[in-house]
């Protein structure tokens, strides 16, 4: 197979699916990982040109460490990968809840740096890592600790990976309030998402081509780009689903 091949986590639904979309229509043949989302994945394959999906529990991280290898070895084109998936449960900064911190370090961190040194070991130049991210890097608030820690772990991991494998590229992606979260209301995420500098609900489309412009491979190893219309600038003392909740 000729045509570059991407392999997104957490594919089937929300950013993922609109990253599926968007490369899906650039030409790219889009493996579409899912957890416990198969219909979902399997209805969005169908709307793509060329497409599959793939499933993994990526609380196990060594069976998504062997679907990374098992995918490399049959797809000889697999030039990238979007580390899109994530748990999102909510714990405060007054106290972490053990189990939450487990997960979201298992899910959204540890696992997916695994994913990428797996993907980039051993392999010829010019492969691609994209870690998704998320504003509260620059912009933290005390809401979903568990979470917003694990992120920050993944953060860390973009730069040094990019050190470790000079003949690939590794980036990271920080989108900021973008589609509705956790239980918000339509009316709260039209507020919540205004909640940046320009004062505009940012479009996922705009973080699609974000990823995309990626591909092409001409920012440096190691970059992050935030996609937030300016939110990372700010400095809001909570989540902005309970700023617009108040």
């Amino acid at each position: 197979m000729t045509t570059p091949t991407v392999l997104i986590t957490g594919g089937a639904k929300r950013i993922g699916a609109q990253m599926a979309r968007a490369f899906g229509a650039a030409g790219w043949h889009v493996i579409i990982h899912y957890g416990h989302s198969r219909e979902d994945a399997e209805a969005l394959a169908q709307t793509l040109p060329s497409a599959e999906t793939a499933q993994c529990d990526l609380a196990d991280g060594d069976a998504a460490v062997a679907m990374v290898q098992r995918l490399s070895d049959t797809h000889q084109n697999l030039r990238l990968l979007i580390n899109s998936a994530a748990v999102f449960r909510y714990d405060g900064g007054d106290a972490i809840d053990p189990a939450i911190f487990a997960e979201a370090m298992q899910v959204n961190a540890q696992t997916p740096a695994r994913m990428a040194q797996a993907f980039l070991k051993g392999t010829p130049h010019g492969r691609m890592v994209i870690n998704m991210l998320d504003m509260k890097l620059a912009n933290p608030n005390p809401d979903f600790f568990s979470y917003t820690m694990a992120k920050h772990a993944l953060s860390a991991t973009v730069r040094m990976l990019a050190m470790a494998y000079p003949a690939h590229r590794v980036y990271g992606l920080a989108p900021g309030a973008m589609m509705p979260s956790w239980d918000q209301q339509p009316d709260e995420h039209l507020t919540s998402g205004r909640m940046n500098l320009l004062q505009r609900l940012t479009d996922p489309v705009e973080l699609a081509d974000a990823a995309l412009f990626m591909a092409d491979g001409v920012l440096a190893s190691g970059e992050t780009l935030f996609i937030d219309s300016g939110q990372f600038l700010l400095s809001q003392p909570r989540d902005v689903l309970y700023l617009a909740r108040a």
